[in-house]
């Protein structure tokens, strides 16, 4: 290459240089130009739509505590004294009307049904040498309670003591006169309702030894006589029964009549006199098949009379007082007994005047004739066990 050429060819590097740089530089321009951030006109955003959360499966409910639910206490009932018996019961049941039964006790008559459930059972001599019952249901009624017999006087008279509903069938002339004076709650309320729905006669037994009835028809004819229930006070003490410790092993009371002997033989155990008759054997109730066993065995002297009928039938003078053996936790004292009026009752009281107390549950108060033969034998408390000498050889018993 030629001196001359040399600057030309300069000049067309130089040229086409330059024209590349231009190129380059209005890309790059250009570049720039596009580069920038576009000025962009704000639009509104279309709202978000709402998506529900999608359903999930409700949690299996966790089983809160049971809070321990304080049951509402029941109140229990008070209770008091039965007026009777001592027997602590509801104030109900101590106010029942007392219900006087008359009860047979000829031998096709045994073994009688309800003196098991007695609180207070009476026996006494009448015609004939055969004697009779009332026994005197208050805060508990029998199962079924008979034969139930003709009405009495001096029966009466018991029964009015407690103004009682005085069921009987019929009577003797004497007794029923007196019931027609004062059998509508004077001394009684006269329940002679043989022939009614509240007695009935039974198969098992003939005439006149099957008239029965029951607690629930005793209660109904209670309130169709016009008895009412209502407080009463006691008249006898009762006590709780002595330590066992305290009593008597064995004893034996016996009463006789001309037509039933009595036996009371004492159990320490329960503390109650178990009742023998004549050649029956151990008195069971027929009713509920239970011993009888009163807790209190009381024999009172009183004097009887004829009264000269064909009947040969018997008054007994049962205002006053006389002779009286009383017998409980198998202990037997003598004392006395006293009536005041008809409708008074009859205390007991020991050698020295005061009221003798009786042990709670059933008394049986066996009423003998003046000079009648009575026999009594109490036990022995035993010994208590004494402890060995240390060192000494127990002999064997």
């Amino acid at each position: 290459m030629t001196r001359a050429s040399l600057p030309r060819a300069a000049a067309l590097v130089l040229a086409f240089l330059l024209l590349a740089g231009g190129v380059i530089g209005f890309l790059i321009v250009g570049i720039s130009f596009t580069g920038a951030a576009p000025k962009v006109t704000p639009t509104a955003s279309p709202a978000p739509t709402e998506v529900p959360p999608s359903p999930t499966a409700d949690p299996t409910p966790t089983a809160s505590p049971t809070p321990e639910l304080t049951p509402t206490p029941i109140p229990t009932p008070a209770l008091v004294a039965a007026p009777l018996t001592g027997r602590l019961v509801t104030q109900g049941q101590a106010e029942q009307q007392v219900v006087a039964v008359m009860i047979d006790d000829a031998p096709a008559a045994r073994p009688q049904s309800g003196l098991s459930a007695a609180s207070v059972v009476w026996q006494a001599p009448a015609e004939g040498g055969v004697p009779r019952y009332i026994a005197l249901f208050q805060e508990q009624m029998p199962v079924s309670v008979g034969p139930i017999r003709s009405a009495r006087s001096y029966f009466i008279a018991w029964a009015a003591e407690w103004r009682a509903v005085y069921a009987h069938v019929g009577g003797s002339p004497r007794a029923l006169a007196t019931l027609a004076t004062y059998g509508r709650g004077q001394y009684v309320y006269n329940a002679d309702r043989w022939g009614t729905r509240y007695f009935w006669r039974i198969k098992e037994r003939y005439a006149p030894h099957n008239v029965y009835s029951d607690g629930e028809h005793l209660r109904k004819l209670s309130a169709a006589v016009g008895a009412k229930d209502g407080p009463m006070e006691p008249v006898w003490r009762f006590a709780a029964d002595a330590p066992f410790t305290e009593r008597p092993r064995d004893g034996r009371i016996v009463v006789k009549y001309a037509d039933n002997a009595i036996r009371y033989d004492y159990d320490r155990l329960t503390n109650t006199y178990l009742r023998t008759v004549s050649t029956e054997g151990p008195e069971e109730d027929a009713g509920t098949g239970a011993r009888v066993a009163p807790r209190n065995v009381i024999v009172m002297l009183v004097r009887f009379t004829s009264l000269g009928d064909r009947k040969h039938r018997l008054e007994a003078d049962l205002i006053g007082s006389g002779t009286a053996w009383i017998a409980t936790n198998g202990k037997t004292i003598k004392g006395t007994w006293e009536k005041t009026k008809t409708t008074g009752p009859t205390l007991f009281y020991d050698a020295k005047g005061r009221p003798v107390t009786l042990t709670i549950g059933q008394t049986f108060v066996q009423v003998m004739q003046t000079g009648s033969s009575i026999t009594i034998e109490d036990g022995k408390v035993p010994l208590p066990p004494t402890m060995p000498t240390p060192g000494a050889i127990a002999t064997p018993l």
